[in-house]
């Protein structure tokens, strides 16, 4: 595995700001981390890059141990951070050459020229960093992230404040990078991972509440529901024993009822309400939203 997690806390005085998180990503994977703001993304990346210690628990990249083989570690790793903090008084090509000399880039002037087409700064490059775009600067930012190379590639909230069309270009940037790095991605947009990532790891309250691939979470979400409310009072526990139901979720004034066949589920139902004396106030076919489901999981 390039980055795993391995039953990590992180205290800030007595508040756990993260609890016992463990997960795992592969090489040539794009992994979506999520989660409300406050949540614990940051800090977690933070542990992950080595900027911040772990309070217990163990974080490896690219197998070596994140606090104790820290710069040989970091060396692997390109981070983007949330802010995005540049140099905004030097000149692009000039930024990278001082970003490339700390890491000891070799033939680091064909290496600049790389990264410049790479991104899309080609245009850009003999500009001050101030005069950018938010978008390009986002750029320079991934540039300086990838210049030695790295195994793995931390972004943290890497299209935050874009408008719609830089969204769409950095997002087909960081997918055509992803095809030749371990790439890590922190976002609060459901929609954002969708569209990225391979995987979805969602974070609530410093817990990590599910880890699955983006094709599941899509079956997940594309499945249909059969939304149910009773006029009388009705449990979980109740519905559950109803023939064909796998799963029941309290859902507005009702129920979501899941099955492989809603034609025979409302069939099931019809005869459930007849044997208990209910009455039906509303019957209907539902389909949950990834935005849904992660707003259920995140509550």
């Amino acid at each position: 595995m390039s980055i795993e997690v391995k039953n990590v806390y992180k205290y800030f005085g007595e508040q756990a700001a993260v609890k016992d998180i463990s997960f795992s990503v592969k090489k040539g994977e794009i992994v979506g981390f999520l989660g409300p703001n406050g949540a614990g993304k940051s800090t977690t990346m933070r542990m992950i890059t080595g900027f911040l210690p772990v309070s217990s628990g163990e974080i490896y990249v690219s197998g070596l141990k994140v606090g104790i083989d820290n710069l040989k570690a970091q060396q692997k790793i390109g981070y983007l951070p949330e802010n995005n903090p540049l140099y905004v008084d030097m000149y692009v090509k000039e930024y990278l050459e001082f970003v490339g000399r700390i890491y000891k880039v070799t033939n680091l002037k064909s290496r600049i020229k790389e990264m410049i087409e790479a991104v899309g700064l080609e245009l850009e490059q003999h500009k001050k960093i101030g005069a950018l775009s938010k978008g390009y600067r986002q750029r320079v930012g991934l540039a300086q992230a990838i210049i030695h190379d790295p195994e793995v590639l931390i972004l943290d909230e890497p299209t935050s404040g874009l408008d719609p069309n830089q969204l769409v270009e950095i997002r087909e940037l960081i997918k055509s990078i992803g095809k030749e790095k371990t790439l890590m991605l922190s976002t609060h947009i459901m929609q954002e991972a969708e569209a990225i990532c391979d995987k979805i790891v969602i974070i609530s309250k410093g817990e990590i509440v599910t880890n699955k691939s983006t094709l599941e979470l899509q079956k997940k979400a594309s499945g249909e529901f059969l939304f149910v409310e009773f006029q009388q009072e009705v449990s979980k526990s109740q519905l559950k024993k109803i023939k064909g139901v796998d799963g029941v979720e309290s859902y507005n004034n009702g129920f979501l009822l899941k099955s492989n066949s809603l034609d025979e589920l409302k069939i099931n139902v019809s005869q459930f309400t007849q044997e208990n004396n209910l009455v039906i106030m509303t019957l209907n076919t539902e389909s949950k939203s990834l935005e849904e489901i992660f707003k259920d999981l995140t509550v």
